[in-house]
């Protein structure tokens, strides 16, 4: 699912703070290759024994990702359920309590690279 009232979507950011920052919030940079990064943050929830995952991709506007001093901006964020073995399923509803985290961490995030 795609988080439509996500404020960080054009935000803009070097690599070295933008890893910096979403390291600080739980974040992990997984996916990554030379002109785009992939940010997750695993959301448990454990009434439901599920995992959830918020996403944000990032794309190299100049420099390359190597490079600390590439600049990136943020696209979409979007949400999904993790789903055995392995693989997002991006559909299914998310719980209330899961999206009310997800809307702390993406607040938080723009927060911190608006400073």
């Amino acid at each position: 699912m795609i988080i439509e009232t996500s404020s960080l979507k054009g935000l803009k950011s070097d690599l070295a703070h933008l890893d910096e920052v979403t390291t600080q919030l739980g974040f992990v940079r997984w996916q990554w290759e030379y002109y785009r990064a992939t940010y997750d943050l695993k959301i448990e929830d454990t009434a439901n024994q599920a995992d959830y995952f918020l996403r944000i991709n990032a794309r190299v506007e100049s420099g390359k990702l190597e490079s600390p001093y590439a600049v990136l901006y943020l696209e979409d964020a979007y949400i999904g359920v993790a789903t055995f073995p392995h693989g997002l399923d991006y559909e299914s509803p998310i719980p209330e309590a899961i999206r009310k985290i997800a809307d702390q961490k993406i607040a938080q995030l723009h927060q911190l690279l608006s400073e």
